[in-house]
């Protein structure tokens, strides 16, 4: 037992021995493990500082590149704003003051912003605050008087320089100041771009603008556009200016009566996407779509309703300078008119390609659309009145509707007339000149400098009357009774279309005298009846309400029932049509229904006046034209002819005549006959020049002498020459290069011995005798016994080929050589009468009156009672 025991405790002991081994060997593991944890957990602890330390680097780094990034888009959005600003409000739309300037842009081109301020935004120095109002809508501006005029300032300026002259109008309306707060803009209004109304008068003038919508939309947009911005965009071209409305108004609802309250409400609506904009201050308008509102406060305080509620920074109203020179610069331009178009836009692609059988048609110019406008001469209508005060345009009109006309019909269809009575040359450039031999092909007859020469204006009505009676025999013949049915019959004949141009026709109809009586009812035959004959008539004139003529020929001007009015033209159309008064240069009003304000067609012209552009023109036609064609018959008022280039002298030959014929000048008519009289062996067969001019009389013998010893072959007749007056020597010794060298000449020693020869001559010779011409210088200083020798001379001698061509120094002179008053004056068959008044000459006229002759230079009236009915006036040839 007790071992027993014993080996229990030792047991015991032992196990607790083992046990506390096995505590402290798991306590010294404890320890371990316990040390390696704190060991780790010091580790992880540290590695977790080192984290967050990373992850706080990290997270500021970030936060420092995000702010950077914030701030660099910030600034990169500013400047895009500002770009963008001025992308949308370039040039004068947008320019601070301090360097503005006008920079007008073309009507295609979108119509830009307007910048009113700056928008305070972080991050940007500058950024425009911009309103949309041209072309977008309407502008209200709230706020105190002061900056809300300010605003309104700066809108019409920069709208006005930022639009090509003309291309934005104004009217005002401003009741309380009566105009004052746009005094600055003055200067626009002579030019029609600025208007203001009364204190009563906008219920007048929202009326107006209302119509004015009805009109684009029924007439300009017609269904196709929705806008004017649309249309511009569509076609690149802006058919109607912007029309803006400054309304200063009072301020309270009831000052505007139910009407006036519709009509602002349909502009608000409507108007924009017709080119009509409102700029309001002090009228009740209620916000809406297209409707910018201007809180215009002082400081930052400003709003504008399309930026929200960023805080604006508003201009100050434009310099006062700046205002007035830019307005007189606009003003300027306007009146000075748009450029005009090229005249090659008038000219087909393929030239003389059309027929004129039915009609002349041809573009003239461009509407404000950009479309052609095409003018008609045919059965309806026949004939056009062109009326513009000098210095609109006329003569360019004409030269581009020719142009336009020459380039489509060539000579065989169309033919011209033309006649200037105005001092100038201007229709010279269509003959050949010394400079330049070309012509334009369809061109027969050029008239210049004609102001003086009335009598060339109705012999070309004569001539044209004479073409008229052969159509119409012709179309007769053929049974027919128009040119385009003769042309069909008679398709070999030359019947092209004429057209007579006479500029400043009304000098043709001046006076009451036979000349202006005989052009006005030649001139109502060809208006009625040239029509159908294909002979059309184109007057212009400065003014045509003052032609007396014209009064109570109401047949007469309703022929012309193409009309074609020129800035500022007067009563060329109808009465109540002014569509003239407000046009500008190169532009013109082109009306086929007698002026019917609803006919109304505003053409804009070429410049067809730029000589080397006419030019090319002309050459590359007359280059094309028919080498038969010969070149166009030249009247110049201003040049002396010259009897080398007369057709009549260049025929005669040096053959036997039994009846001689003396030319004595140049008649004024379109086939440039000379004037002559056949010296027959007939009483009465002697010339008589009358008048104390020396040059003009020396010449018209010089004339008479080479032209008689043309016809004659050297000893087949007899010349003889005798001078009175010295200032005709040398006249006089100029005819010994003309003359036979056999003729005689005496002077005042030795001139009776031969008119005692002629007086023996003319009674006793026959008329087989050589003929016997006398020329006598100032007869009437004759020694007074020759006298009774002269008349002898002039009653018998033309029976036996003995002729007189003498000067005398005046009318009653001549009739004191006749023999007196009582005396015949048959003896003298023809005269010419230079500065002799149409009363001295009744003695040698027939019947009772006397010719209608008034004295100018280097012109006479010439008469020859065996073929005149009446006296021709004539132009002495000059010194060749």
């Amino acid at each position: 037992m007790p071992e027993s025991a014993a080996q229990q405790v030792a047991e015991v002991r032992a196990a607790l021995s083992h046990a506390l081994g096995a505590a402290e060997a798991a306590l010294d593991a404890a320890r371990s493990e316990q040390d390696a944890a704190i060991t780790r957990r010091t580790r992880i602890v540290g590695a977790a500082r080192e984290r967050r330390k990373r992850l706080a680097f990290e997270r500021d780094k970030r936060l420092r590149e995000i702010g950077e990034l914030r701030e660099r888009d910030l600034a990169e959005l500013a400047a895009a704003a500002i770009e963008t600003a001025h992308i949308a409000a370039p040039g004068a739309a947008g320019l601070p003051w301090s360097r503005w300037r006008p920079t007008p842009v073309g009507s295609p081109a979108p119509a830009p912003e307007l910048r009113v301020g700056e928008l305070l935004l972080p991050y940007a120095e500058e950024v425009p605050a911009l309103l949309p109002l041209l072309d977008h809508g309407h502008v209200v501006v709230r706020g105190p008087k002061t900056s809300g005029d300010d605003v309104v300032a700066g809108l019409l300026l920069r709208m006005l320089g930022g639009a090509a002259p003309g291309r934005v109008t104004v009217t005002g309306y401003d009741p309380e100041q009566l105009g004052g707060g746009l005094a600055g803009f003055a200067p626009l209004a002579p030019a029609g771009v600025l208007r203001f109304v009364g204190p009563g008068g906008l219920g007048a003038l929202l009326d107006e603008l209302v119509d004015h919508v009805r009109r684009i939309n029924e007439t300009v947009l017609a269904g196709e556009h929705s806008s004017l911005r649309e249309l511009a965009a569509a076609t690149g071209r802006r058919p109607e200016p912007w029309r803006v409305a400054i309304l200063l108004g009072a301020g309270r609802v009831d000052e505007l009566s139910r009407h006036e309250r519709s009509q602002l409400d349909r502009l608000l609506r409507t108007g924009a996407a017709c080119g009509v904009h409102l700029v309001v201050r002090d009228l009740p308008v209620e916000t809406g779509p297209g409707i910018e509102v201007v809180h215009a406060l002082p400081g930052d305080d400003a709003r504008l309703s399309g930026t929200g509620d960023l805080p604006v920074r508003l201009d100050p109203g434009p310099p006062a300078t700046v205002v007035t020179h830019t307005c007189r610069q606009i003003a300027d331009a306007v009146v000075a008119g748009p450029a005009p178009l090229p005249l090659d836009s008038l000219l087909p692609e393929r030239e003389w390609q059309e027929s004129s059988a039915r009609a002349l048609t041809a573009p003239l110019g461009e509407s404000p659309q950009g479309a052609p406008v095409h003018v008609t001469l045919s059965d309806y209508p026949p004939h056009a009145l062109i009326a513009g005060p000098s210095g609109t345009g006329k003569t360019n009109l004409i030269y581009a509707w020719m142009g336009a006309l020459a380039a489509r019909y060539s000579p065989t269809e169309l033919a011209f007339y033309l006649l200037d009575f105005k001092e100038g040359v201007s229709f010279a450039r269509f003959a050949p000149g010394r400079r330049d031999p070309s012509w334009l092909p369809h061109v027969r007859l050029v008239g210049v400098n004609v102001n003086t020469d009335r009598e060339f204006g109705l012999a070309l009505l004569r001539f044209l009357s004479a073409e008229l009676r052969t159509r119409a025999d012709a179309a007769k013949r053929h049974e027919v009774t128009n040119l385009a049915e003769l042309r069909a019959e008679d398709p070999t004949g030359s019947w092209p279309r004429i057209v007579a141009i006479v500029d400043e026709f009304q000098v043709l109809l001046a006076g009451r005298d036979a000349v202006a009586a005989e052009a006005v009812d030649l001139l109502e035959d060809l208006a009625r009846r040239g029509r159908s004959q294909g002979i059309h008539l184109v007057l212009a004139s400065q003014d045509v309400s003052g032609i007396e003529k014209l009064w109570g020929r109401t047949a007469l001007v309703a022929q012309f029932s193409l009309r074609i009015a020129l800035p500022r033209a007067r009563r060329v159309l109808a009465e109540q049509n002014t569509a003239a008064e407000v046009l500008p240069r190169y532009h013109a009003v082109v009306n086929a229904d007698s002026g019917a304000i609803e006919a109304n067609r505003v053409v804009r012209l070429p410049d067809a006046g730029d000589r080397d552009r006419w030019s090319d023109l002309q050459h590359r036609l007359w280059r094309r034209r028919p080498q038969d064609l010969l070149p166009p018959r030249l009247f110049d008022g201003d040049a002396i002819p010259r009897l080398g280039d007369s057709p009549d002298f260049r025929r005669f030959t040096d053959g036997p005549t039994t009846a001689p014929v003396v030319l004595l000048g140049e008649t004024i008519d379109v086939e440039a006959r000379s004037a002559r009289t056949v010296l027959r062996r007939a009483p009465g067969r002697n010339i008589a020049i009358l008048g104390t001019r020396v040059d003009e009389a020396c010449a018209v013998l010089h004339t008479a002498a080479r032209s008689l010893a043309a016809q004659f072959a050297p000893g087949t007749a007899q010349f003889a020459v005798a001078c009175l007056d010295t200032d005709a020597h040398a006249a006089v010794e100029a005819l010994k290069d003309v003359l036979p060298a056999d003729t005689g000449y005496y002077d005042g020693d030795t001139v009776d011995y031969l008119l005692e020869d002629a007086a023996a001559r003319a009674t006793e010779g026959t008329a087989a005798d050589r003929p016997l011409h006398l020329f006598l210088y100032a007869v009437d200083a004759a020694p007074g016994h020759t006298q009774k020798l002269l008349r002898q001379v002039l009653r018998h001698g033309p029976e036996r080929r003995v002729h007189v061509l003498g000067w005398w120094r005046g009318a009653a002179l001549l009739r004191d050589t006749l023999g007196g008053q009582a005396a015949r004056t048959d003896d003298v068959g023809a005269w010419v009468a230079l500065d002799v008044h149409g009363s001295e000459l009744s003695p040698y006229f027939p019947g009772a009156g006397a010719p209608a002759w008034y004295p100018r230079p280097w012109r006479a009236l010439h008469f020859d009672r065996s073929v005149h009915r009446g006296a021709e006036v004539i132009i002495p040839y000059g010194p060749s």
